[in-house]
């Protein structure tokens, strides 16, 4: 495997804090500044997926709409799929649902039927670790198909909103956590 070209805390301090976003009291964790520099962005790719080389992973499962970013530029360093995982109403095929509880209401969220094959050895990869309900649905719908969760990916996590514990029975790996 190929040694990163950045370093996580080289990541940490290009995350811009946005107070009071989208509401009062919210810190935002904002990944643009990340995005815009191509030299730390294809640094965060490298370190999402270190523990992998082409060949070991059927497909990298995105969360809508951020892990996109991540997911899918992950799905070309490891030469495989790419899957995407929607907000309910989405996606245009045959879906599988999952509703979840979210800390000032509800979500769903969707997956196509025939986008995994039984047994795909995947990866899940977000932007974000907070509560752990949007990567628990998703987790719900790959056990639907029955996939093989290699390792679930994350940029950042909000370790005090305890979302790890929403995944047990996972393994979790954050790039930085606050």
């Amino acid at each position: 495997m190929t040694q990163a070209i950045v370093t996580v805390p080289e990541l940490a301090k290009a995350i811009r804090n946005v107070p009071d976003f989208p509401k009062l009291g919210i810190q935002f964790k904002d990944i643009t500044p990340l995005l815009a520099d191509a030299h730390l962005y294809a640094g965060s790719i490298e370190l999402l997926t270190q523990n992998y080389k082409p060949g070991s992973v059927d497909a990298i499962v995105g969360i809508d709409a951020r892990g996109f970013i991540f997911a899918a530029a992950a799905a070309l360093r490891l030469q495989c799929g790419f899957v995407p995982v929607r907000k309910k109403g989405k996606l245009p095929y045959h879906t599988f649902e999952e509703s979840y509880d979210l800390e000032y209401g509800s979500n769903t969220m969707a997956i196509h039927t025939d986008a995994l094959k039984k047994g795909s050895r995947v990866l899940l990869i977000d932007d974000l670790l907070a509560t752990g309900g949007t990567a628990a649905a998703a987790a719900n719908l790959m056990k639907q198909i029955g996939v093989e969760i290699l390792e679930m990916n994350f940029v950042i996590e909000l370790s005090f909103l305890e979302g790890r514990k929403r995944l047990e029975g996972y393994p979790v790996r954050s790039l930085i956590v606050y």
